[in-house]
């Protein structure tokens, strides 16, 4: 689905002001006034194909089609949410991103700021996903066309922001390949921005910085997707951030890879059933997958590559919370529809899942129920430690 360069007006005035007093009421703050003046300049729905899809009512999409309902589409357009572009086999494949998210971003990387920076005027900055091209149009704005390389895996979805960024007047370098280890041209740059979620940082990133550089991401693990990194690079190969408490992204894909799936489930896959341990618990699942993200933050750092999946169907219970790794491990934990303060936990595999999970929680609680903007991230070399507060006080390394 190709956007054609299109020669609209300007958009509406009205349009552009309530979308940016939506994006400072997201931020509870004003804008500051270079990024207010971007934001001004780089029309979002020049960026759009002429179908979108927007959330509706019961969590699924709706398709909103400029030809049909072109009020609803600008509308839509000038709207602060998330507009899903493509869908591959059924599942959003990209999208345009919230503005106060991107806003977000831009800040965490320093745009915006009166302090000199990496992000200060002439610098050079790496964007991976290039998307609609809207955000690559944003930072050409800040830094200058030459200055911005954006990264795109699909080729097809490179050519369409390519064709937009050209038909809106932007020319930064737009290069095809594979964020986990592509060395684009340009380099190095002073910013990195990921419009994607990761569950580390690829090592190559990290050759792209200088020090003293940035490398903002939105984050993900196999039992959350959300958080955002921002990291400041030091000599050496080491890089050192906090998360923040916003953005939900579509995950990094990988070439012959889905950008986004179901998680796994111990009915579809995993040990023996006849191999599994039988035992109950006091805690309860919704404490850890009903969705309080501070604990489901903790729960996908400190019990890596597990995901839940919840099944109200009754066919086993009347609610059970299924739980898998990607080696063969599960566990379920049932709940029989009363008041009952225990629940029964079925294990299989190499690992006790529902173990590491109640110890994990047992944690969290002892270092104080923290939320997501009390943990930080280093990088050193090959080894990745999370930590709380400072990081003289690990959680997990990796």
């Amino acid at each position: 689905m190709v956007t054609t360069p299109r020669g609209d007006a300007p958009a509406d005035d009205v349009l552009v002001d309530g979308l940016l007093t939506a994006v400072a009421e997201q931020l509870d703050q004003p804008l500051p006034a270079g990024l207010e003046q971007v934001l001004r300049r780089v029309h979002r729905h020049r960026f759009l194909p002429d179908r979108i899809w927007q959330r509706d009512v019961s969590g699924g999409y709706e398709p909103v089609d400029r030809a049909t309902e072109p009020d609803r589409w600008t509308a839509a357009a000038y709207s602060d949410e998330p507009l899903v572009t493509r869908f591959t086999d059924g599942l959003p494949s990209s999208s345009a991103s919230m503005p106060s998210m991107v806003a977000r971003m831009l800040l965490l990387a320093g745009f915006g700021g009166s302090s000199p920076g990496p992000a200060a005027p002439g610098a050079r900055v790496l964007e991976w996903g290039a998307g609609t091209g809207y955000n690559a149009a944003l930072l050409c704005a800040l830094v200058g066309d030459r200055r911005v390389t954006t990264v795109e895996l699909d080729p097809v979805i490179a050519a369409e922001a390519q064709e937009n960024l050209k038909a809106t007047g932007y020319t930064p370098t737009v290069v095809v390949g594979d964020a986990a280890d592509c060395r684009p041209p340009g380099g190095p740059h002073d910013v990195v921005l990921a419009t994607f979620s990761v569950d580390h940082i690829p090592p190559t990133w990290l050759t792209q910085v200088p020090s003293g550089g940035r490398i903002v991401t939105p984050w993900s693990s196999a039992w959350c997707t959300y958080g955002t990194l921002a990291l400041t690079s030091h000599q050496h190969g080491r890089a050192e951030g906090r998360f923040h408490s916003f953005a939900s992204f579509m995950q990094m894909a990988r070439p012959g890879t889905d950008r986004c799936g179901p998680a796994p489930g111990p009915a579809a896959r995993g040990a023996d059933a006849r191999q599994a341990v039988r035992s109950s618990t006091t805690l309860s699942p919704w404490a850890v997958a009903g969705g309080d993200l501070d604990t489901e933050f903790h729960i996908g750092l400190t019990v890596p590559g597990t995901a839940f999946a919840w099944d109200t169907g009754g066919e086993h219970a009347p609610t059970r919370l299924h739980v898998a790794d990607t080696a063969d491990s599960w566990a379920t934990v049932d709940h029989d529809g009363l008041t009952s303060a225990a629940f029964t936990v079925t294990q299989a595999g190499p690992r006790r899942l529902w173990d590491e999970i109640a110890t994990a929680h047992r944690h969290w609680e002892q270092l104080g129920r923290p939320g997501i903007d009390r943990y930080g991230l280093t990088v050193t070399g090959p080894t990745t430690t999370v930590w709380v507060d400072t990081p003289a006080t690990a959680v997990t390394a990796f």
